[in-house]
């Protein structure tokens, strides 16, 4: 599907079938585009087909290497089972990625927006915090990817009627566009709409303005601003076989500071969304050979990191408190990189 398709005129089944045909034959990145097979399945109305996505990337038996985001997985079954009226099977995998308490802020927000979204303000509040607690406690600047997270407790304290609390203040300091985020989410903004007031309504076209302004600025950056990390092997590997690579990798040790120094300084300069992304030598060659290019070319580096990012394969930089460091020491990150 191209990028400039409307929504209207996509053939979400069409293209939920192309995406599975599509990880067949590319195994290593059947995850993301299964995960996004499922998401046009669900646009398309057909959510037992959905589930059955989910629930084949969940089976012991399918997946060729385990799954990166399975918590993710299983809240994205949770909140479509919810959608059709399969609402104690959701509640209970709810419980589970809860009880799981992943380290990526993704399955947090869906499961808490599963449970705002069919009243459940009380449980969404709850699930909203434990997520916040566990990534952003200590943590000096909370990761693009950890925005959402305060967005939507934000919203739902609001809804709730709660006083503002120190996150409530980080959110909105996070936030850049023009209305505020309580403004945003005010719940008395639904009346403004059976207003005969014109100042109303024009209050809440600017509102709405705002807001989809958010959604676009977010929809730009859907992949991280990723750096190529080379795991030891891969690096001596590729220099060997493509020598002047060398100049770029004088050795794997300054590889490794080269690569978080660069993450470092891209983000005092205020650029969100960071990560890190692995490379292999037979992946560069291939992709390589559909650009026509030599591996040898250092300029081809850059646009290898590119594409990978955009297939999913990044890791968010910094790594969450307590995560492994991104360089593959299996490390937490603040005792190794994060130092």
């Amino acid at each position: 599907m191209r990028p400039d398709t409307p929504a209207e005129n996509v053939d979400h089944a069409a293209e939920a079938a192309r995406l599975e045909r599509t990880a067949g034959l590319y195994p290593e990145d059947a995850e993301a585009l299964l995960l996004r097979a499922a998401a046009h399945l669900e646009l398309s109305g057909d959510r037992p087909a959905a589930t059955r996505l989910y629930d084949r990337l969940l089976s012991p038996e399918t997946p060729s290497a385990p799954l990166e985001r399975p918590s993710l997985v299983r809240a994205l079954k949770a909140s479509n089972l919810w959608e059709y009226d399969h609402e104690a099977e959701a509640r209970a995998i709810i419980d589970g990625v809860r009880a799981a308490a992943p380290r990526d802020p993704a399955p947090w927000v869906i499961v808490a927006e599963a449970l705002a979204a069919h009243d459940e303000l009380e449980a969404a509040h709850e699930t909203f915090t434990e997520g916040a607690r566990l990534l952003l406690t200590d943590v000096p600047e909370p990761p693009y990817a950890t925005h959402p997270l305060l967005y939507g407790r934000h919203r739902v304290r609001r809804m709730l009627g709660l006083a503002h609390d120190e996150w409530d203040t980080l959110a909105d300091t996070l936030h850049s566009m023009p209305v505020s985020l309580d403004e945003l989410h005010d719940p008395k903004r639904v009346w403004s709409l059976g207003s005969d007031d014109p100042a109303d309504l024009e209050a809440e076209i600017s509102r709405l303005r705002a807001e989809l302004g958010a959604y676009r600025e977010a929809l730009s950056r859907p992949f991280p601003v990723a750096m190529l990390h080379w795991p030891a092997g891969e690096l001596a590997e590729l220099i060997e076989a493509y020598p002047p690579l060398a100049a770029e990798y004088p050795s794997y040790e300054e590889h490794l500071a080269t690569t978080e120094a660069a993450l470092r300084e891209l983000a005092s300069s205020g650029t969100p969304n960071l990560g890190v992304v692995p490379g292999t030598v037979p992946s560069y060659e291939a992709f390589a050979a559909s650009e026509g290019a030599s591996p040898a070319d250092p300029a081809l580096l850059p646009q290898y990191a590119t594409t990978l990012a955009a297939r999913g394969l990044a890791v968010a930089w910094p790594p969450q408190r307590g995560a492994v460091c991104w360089c593959g020491s299996k490390r937490p990150y603040g005792e190794c990189h994060g130092r």
